[in-house]
């Protein structure tokens, strides 16, 4: 999973993309000067399956992925679409993930689905063999680097890769030795808190504690804040759902740890700003990763994001589902200017013709080749980082974005 993939934010690699592709043109944020839409009797219908948590412990992390769908159906009016879509609860649970895709593409007949879960792994093999596409965050397992029916919207999720990005922003921040935590279940958060120690260690800084097979969800956080304390971490790294991260963040206040830096990969925006005082009081001047540019830089890119999430109900900061929501329906429309029809065959070949793919452009201006499943990897070299400071997310200077470059070393060398 993402915080685990988010979390993989910062700590793996992905190339950028060597050349266009002809033919395709991707949707443009700009808005209409009439009334935001194209002429309904105009518009192509597009029915679309969403997977995602949306209650179980990663629904603290994964459940807002739908509010960005729906900003993305705003987008896509202005590029001529009608999208119509099912939702299906993966209820963080195996069959859950299953159960939902079955239903999606039996009973609902969508053609493609878009995806942000800790379990769609689960659903996977189930979507590979009806030869369904499907679009979404690579948070959960390696699925995305090997099914050739996954298009990963960051690139596809290789969960032992290292690079130095992630030490360099703990160097940048001050720390001087690491404490990191991961969820045993989930590879992906598992091999990102590997992976956040041996980045901290390639730019100097000592391990003091690594945890990657905490219970997924757990906040019963008290021993590994001991444990962290005692090993004097003072940078920390939890590739965790807010509700796990947030507690261990109380529990090292309480009992006295002195901390330079906490880095969460998951909690920025709504995640945190709309979970309640408590919430709120717990992650102040904790930083988090980000693999999009945060809304606070307001270029003309994030500027658009916004108002189509105000357009659809949508306010305050986005999260980071909301950013994958949105720009996975931003993919969906690069594939659909160029299919023939919106059809499973004819979205599969258009997704796999794409070789230049920007994220709608909040990346800054990088792409990706979002089918070059060995050498793109899950996130980038380069991750944004913000500060919450009351109620505001500040840009940290020189991390805006901060990039590194792929380890030789792995987590499991």
């Amino acid at each position: 999973m993402h915080r685990s993939g988010a979390a993989a934010c910062v700590v793996v690699a992905m190339a950028s993309a060597a050349c266009s592709s002809a033919g395709h043109s991707n949707p443009t944020p700009a808005r209409s000067a009439a009334n935001g839409s194209a002429s309904a009797a105009h518009l192509v219908n597009v029915k679309i399956g969403v997977l995602t948590d949306l209650t179980g412990p990663a629904a603290s992390g994964d459940k807002t992925f739908v509010n960005g769908i729906r900003a993305g159906v705003v987008l896509a009016r202005r590029e001529g679409y009608e999208i119509k879509y099912v939702v299906g609860d993966a209820q963080t649970s195996p069959t859950g993930a299953l159960s939902a895709a079955q239903r999606m593409v039996t009973r609902d007949g969508v053609p493609i689905v878009l995806t942000q879960s800790a379990l769609t792994f689960a659903a996977a093999p189930y979507l590979k063999a009806r030869n369904i596409p499907v679009i979404g965050i690579a948070e959960d397992a390696s699925e995305w680097g090997s099914d050739l029916n996954m298009f990963p919207i960051e690139g596809a999720l290789h969960t032992t890769a290292v690079t130095t990005t992630f030490g360099q922003l703990f160097k940048l921040l001050g720390g001087t030795t690491i404490g990191s935590l991961g969820y045993g279940i989930s590879p992906s958060s598992s091999d990102s808190a590997k992976a956040a120690v041996l980045s901290a260690q390639d730019a100097g800084l000592a391990k003091g504690y690594l945890n990657a097979n905490f219970t997924f969800g757990s906040t019963n956080v008290q021993p590994i804040a001991l444990a962290m304390k005692n090993a004097r971490a003072d940078a920390v790294y939890a590739s965790v759902d807010p509700n796990t991260g947030f507690a261990l963040v109380r529990e090292l206040r309480q009992i006295g740890a002195r901390l330079k830096a906490v880095v969460l990969p998951d909690g920025y925006g709504a995640d945190t700003l709309q979970a309640g005082p408590g919430a709120l009081a717990d992650a102040q001047n904790v930083y988090f990763s980000l693999g999009y540019e945060p809304v606070e830089m307001k270029v003309p890119e994030t500027k658009a994001f916004v108002d189509d999430l105000r357009e659809s109900g949508t306010t305050g900061v986005p999260t980071f589902g909301e950013y994958n929501g949105y720009v996975s329906v931003g993919l969906l429309l690069r594939a659909l200017k160029s299919a023939p029809a919106v059809s499973s065959a004819a979205l599969m070949t258009t997704l796999r013709g794409i070789h230049d793919w920007d994220a709608l452009g909040l990346w800054g201006g990088r792409k990706i080749d979002i089918n070059d499943r060995k050498h793109v990897l899950m996130t980038s070299q380069c991750s944004w980082a913000t500060k919450l400071v009351g109620s505001d997310f500040q840009v940290v200077p020189g991390a805006d974005p901060i990039c590194g470059k792929t380890l030789s070393i792995t987590t499991k060398s």
